[in-house]
C-alpha cells in the first residue's frame, strides 16, 4: 500500500483505473509520478507510442486541487463499499490505481501508457495487450479535450473508458467512440437548454463566446442551431483558445462594440478566467452572462471584484447529490486507512519523517465544508458501480454458462445518462461572499412543457439588480405590452390575401380580360376599314403590350424577394415602353399620311409596316439596355424598412440605383411627351375618325397619372406605397385602352354603318390610311 504524495499537485487531474486483484480483499493502489513533456514541442496527432519510453520522471508542483482530490476519495469510498458488499462481486475484490497527470495532456498520455503496459511505468515500446485493467474512469478534464486524446490510446488495447465529466456531444457518436461511456449528460441537452433559458426571458438579441476546442465548438454549434429554431438572433459568435491572447483581445473588442447585453459563454473554466481578467481590466461590466457547467460554479472565479463582472450570471450546473456516509468517510476513515504514518506511535521527529511528504494533503484532514458542494463526485461514484455491476453480471453469467449470446451488446445500445441540471445564479451576501444560489432546474426526462422550471423572484441580475435587465430589443423585435420580453415585430407588405391586394388583383385581371375581348373583336373584324386604318399590326401589338402592363402590376403584390424586386421594376419599364412605342409609331403614321408634301405612295414606301415594326423594336431595345445596366450595376433588392414605424417592419423593394430607376421612368416620360406633342399637332386633321385626337387625350391622362404619382408615391407609408404604384400602372393602362380602342369598339358594335372606307376618309377621300 503506497503513499499518495503524488496527489499533492498544483493542477490535479486524476486518471482512475480499475483492475481485478483476485480473491483477497487487499488494496493494490500504486500511484506513480507522471512524465512531464512540453505541450509546445509536440502535438498529439504526430506522437508515436514510443515517445514516452525513455522520458524522465519529474514531480508535479506542490498544491492540491480540492475538487479532483475529492473525486479520488469518492472512487476509493465506492470501491471499499463494493469490496465489503457480499452480494455484489462475492469473493472478488476490486483494486485500483490512481495517476496524477498534473493538468498536462502529455502527462495524461504517459499515464495512459503506464496503465496499458501494466505495473511498470511505460516499460514497453508498445501496448503489449497484457494489462489487467478492465476499465478506465477518467479523465476528469471538464473540456473533454484530454478525454478525446486518451480515448485514441485506450481504443488500441480495447479498453473501456468511462468519464464522469466529459460532456462533448462529439463523444456520443458510437461509430467513432464505440467503447466510450460516461455518467454525465452530453452537451446536446445543455446547449439546447441555454437557448431555452434565453428565450424564456425574451432575450432575442444575444452574443456568443466559446472555447476554440471540441468542447466549445460542438456545444456552441448546437446552441446556434437551437437559437435559430427558437427565433433568437445571435449578433456575433466568437471563440478563442487559452493559448491565443490575440484572439482573446479581439473577442473582448467584439463584446465591447456589440449591442447585445446578454452573452452566452460556452467556455471552459480556464478560458472563462482569461475572459474575466480582460473584462475586469477594461472595466467592461453589466453584461448578463449565461454560463455552462464547466465554469458557472467554479470557485477559482470567486476572487475579489469578480462580482462586478460576473455578478448575476445564470447557468446550468451538475446537480448536487449527497452520497450517504461520504462526509464522515473523508474526515475519519480515509485518513486512518490511507495514511499509516498517522497511526504510528513515536516522537515528533519520527512523525515528521513518516508524514512530512504528505503535508499538503494533511492540511485537509479536518476540512469537509466543501463536501456538500461537490457536483462531480456522484458521477465518479456511479462510474465505479457501473463497472462493478458489469463485472458482476459477466461473472455470474460465466458461472452459469450458455449465455454468450446474451452478452453481445452493441455500443450504440448503451444509453447515456438523463440530463438533469440545476440552474444557479451568482449572488452576493452582505459581507461580500459570492454564492451559487439554485433558482431552478432542467430535467430532460420530463415532458417538454415541464422540463424547465425557474423561480425568477430569487434571481439577482447583472449589475446586482433585483429586476430583469431593461435590455434594448434588437431591430427586428419590439417590447411586449408588459415590457418584459422582446417579441417579433409584425412584417407588413401588400399581400394577395388582404382586401387591398384582392381588389388590385381583380382590376388587373379585369384589365387583361377587357383587353383580350378587344383583341378578339378586332381579330373578328380585321378586314373592316376601321381596324385596317393606321396599320392593324400596330393595334394588335399595342393590345399585347397593354396586356403585359396589366399583368406586370401583379408582380408588385406579395412578399418582396430579390428576384421579384428585380422583375417588377424591369417588367414595368419594358412593357410600358413597348406600349408607348406603339402609340408613338401610330401617331407618326397619322402625321406622315396627312402632312407629307410628297405623294402618299412614296411616303408610305419609306415608312411602311416593316419600318414601323423596326421602330417599335428600336425604342424598346433602348429601355432593355437601360434595365440591363441597372440590374448589372446596382439592382433592386428586398429591404426591411424599420425606420418608418417602431412597432412593425415594412418589407419593401429598395430601388438600388436611384439613377437607374430615374432613367427608366425618364425614358418612358420622354416617349410619352414626344407622342403627346406629335398627336397634338395632328389633332385638327380633317377626317371623320381622326385617331390623333384620341391619342392626344390618352397621353394627357397618362402624363397626368404619372405626374401625380410621384408625390403620392413619396408620401404614402408602407404597403400603400406599392398600392399607389399599382394604381398608377392600372390607371394609365386603362386610359390608353379606353381612349384609343374605345371609340373604335363603339363604332364596330353600335355603328356598323360607319365602318366604311368613305366614312373613315370623310372629306378627304384622296387620303388613305
Amino acid at each position: 500500500f503506497l503513499a499518495i504524495s503524488s496527489l499533492s499537485t498544483k493542477l490535479l487531474r486524476i486518471t482512475f483505473s480499475l483492475s481485478e486483484c483476485g480473491l483477497m480483499k487487499t488494496a493494490c493502489w500504486a500511484p506513480k509520478l507522471q512524465v512531464h513533456l512540453s505541450l509546445q514541442l509536440i502535438k498529439f496527432t504526430y506522437i508515436h507510442l514510443t515517445s514516452f519510453t525513455h522520458a524522465e520522471l519529474i514531480k508535479c508542483l506542490h498544491s492540491v486541487n480540492l475538487i479532483d482530490f475529492r473525486m479520488a476519495q469518492t472512487m476509493i469510498f465506492a470501491i471499499e463499499e463494493i469490496n465489503t458488499n457480499e452480494s455484489l462481486l462475492p469473493n472478488v475484490s476490486i483494486g485500483y490505481r490512481i495517476y496524477d497527470t498534473c493538468g498536462s495532456r502529455l502527462s495524461s498520455m504517459s499515464a495512459t501508457m503506464a496503465l496499458m503496459n501494466g505495473q511498470e511505468f511505460a516499460a514497453g515500446d508498445r501496448c503489449n495487450g497484457q494489462s489487467p485493467i478492465h476499465a478506465i474512469i477518467g479523465e476528469t478534464d471538464l473540456t473533454s479535450d484530454t478525454t478525446l486524446i486518451m480515448y485514441c490510446l485506450f481504443v488500441l488495447c480495447f479498453l473501456l473508458q468511462i468519464s464522469p465529466s466529459a460532456t462533448c456531444e462529439c463523444l456520443s457518436n458510437k461509430k467513432d467512440y464505440p467503447s466510450f461511456f460516461r455518467t454525465i449528460a452530453s452537451d446536446y441537452h445543455q446547449s439546447r437548454a441555454l437557448a431555452h433559458i434565453v428565450k424564456h426571458f425574451g432575450w432575442f438579441w444575444v452574443g456568443a463566446v466559446n472555447s476554440d476546442n471540441d468542447y466549445g465548438n460542438n456545444g456552441m454549434a448546437i446552441f446556434l442551431k437551437t437559437a435559430q429554431e427558437e427565433g433568437i438572433c445571435v449578433e456575433y459568435s466568437v471563440k478563442f483558445h487559452r493559448t491565443e491572447p490575440e484572439k482573446l483581445q479581439k473577442v473582448v473588442e467584439t463584446i465591447k462594440k456589440g449591442t447585445a447585453k446578454v452573452i452566452v459563454a460556452f467556455l471552459s473554466q480556464v478560458e472563462m478566467g482569461n475572459l474575466f481578467d480582460q473584462l475586469s481590466d477594461k472595466n467592461i461590466k453589466n453584461f448578463q452572462m449565461i454560463g455552462v457547467e464547466a465554469w458557472i460554479t467554479s470557485e477559482s472565479l470567486m476572487i475579489p471584484n469578480s462580482f462586478h463582472v460576473l455578478g448575476g450570471s445564470l447557468g446550468f450546473a451538475v446537480r448536487k447529490i449527497d452520497i450517504e456516509g461520504f462526509a464522515d468517510y473523508v474526515t475519519k476513515e480515509f485518513w486512518h486507512t490511507a495514511f499509516p504514518c498517522l497511526q504510528r506511535e513515536g516522537n515528533s521527529s519520527q512523525y515528521g519523517l513518516n508524514c512530512s511528504r504528505y503535508q499538503d494533503l494533511l492540511g485537509l484532514k479536518n476540512y469537509n465544508d466543501d463536501v456538500t458542494e461537490q457536483r462531480y463526485s456522484n458521477n465518479v461514484y456511479k462510474a465505479v458501480y457501473a463497472v462493478a455491476y458489469s463485472l458482476h453480471s459477466l461473472l455470474q453469467c460465466t458461472k452459469k454458462g450458455g449465455c454468450e449470446k446474451s452478452l453481445t451488446i452493441l455500443p450504440q445500445q448503451v444509453k447515456t445518462v438523463v440530463a438533469q441540471y440545476e440552474v444557479v445564479n451568482w449572488q452576493q451576501d452582505l459581507n461580500g461572499s459570492i454564492h451559487f444560489k439554485p433558482v431552478g432546474y432542467y430535467d430532460a426526462s420530463l415532458p417538454p412543457d415541464q422540463r424547465f422550471v425557474l423561480n425568477t423572484e430569487n434571481i439577482i441580475w447583472a449589475g446586482g439588480q433585483l429586476e430583469v435587465n431593461n435590455l434594448q430589443c434588437p431591430g427586428e423585435y419590439w417590447s411586449n405590452a408588459e415590457k418584459d420580453k422582446c417579441v417579433l415585430k409584425a412584417i407588413e407588405f401588400l399581400s394577395f390575401t388582404e382586401n387591398m391586394g384582392i381588389v388590385l388583383v381583380f382590376f388587373s385581371l379585369f384589365g387583361v380580360g377587357i383587353t383580350a375581348l378587344v383583341a378578339i373583336l378586332f381579330y373578328s373584324k380585321k378586314d373592316t376599314p376601321i381596324v385596317k386604318a393606321n396599320n392593324s399590326e400596330l393595334s394588335f401589338l399595342l393590345l399585347f403590350s397593354l396586356t403585359l402592363c396589366f399583368l406586370c402590376s401583379l408582380t408588385f403584390i406579395g412578399r418582396p424577394t430579390e428576384w421579384s424586386c428585380m422583375l417588377r421594376h424591369t417588367a414595368f419599364g419594358i412593357t410600358f415602353v413597348l406600349c408607348i412605342s406603339c402609340v408613338l409609331v401610330k401617331t407618326i403614321v397619322v402625321l406622315m399620311a396627312f402632312k407629307a408634301t410628297l405623294p402618299v405612295s412614296n411616303v408610305m414606301k419609306w415608312f411602311g409596316p416593316a419600318q414601323q415594326r423596326l421602330s417599335v423594336l428600336a425604342f424598346t431595345l433602348i429601355q432593355v439596355l437601360i434595365c440591363v445596366l441597372w440590374l448589372t450595376i446596382s439592382p433592386p433588392f428586398s429591404y426591411k424598412n424599420m425606420k418608418y414605424y417602431h412597432e412593425k417592419i415594412i418589407l419593401e423593394c429598395s430601388l438600388g440605383s436611384i439613377i437607374g430607376f430615374s432613367a427608366v421612368l425618364g425614358y418612358i416620360g420622354l416617349l410619352a411627351v414626344l407622342c403627346f406633342i406629335l398627336a397634338f399637332l395632328a389633332r385638327t386633321l380633317p377626317d371623320n375618325f381622326n385617331e390623333a385626337k384620341f391619342i392626344t387625350f390618352s397621353m394627357l391622362i397618362f402624363c397626368a397619372v404619372w405626374i401625380t404619382f410621384i408625390p403620392a408615391y413619396v408620401s404614402s407609408p408602407g404597403k400603400f406605397t406599392v398600392a399607389v404604384e399599382i394604381f398608377a400602372i392600372l390607371a394609365s393602362s386603362f386610359g390608353l385602352l379606353f381612349c384609343i380602342f374605345g371609340p373604335k369598339c363603339y363604332i364596330i358594335l353600335f355603328k356598323p354603318e360607319q365602318n366604311t372606307k368613305q366614312h373613315v376618309m370623310g372629306k378627304n377621300p384622296s387620303k388613305s390610311f
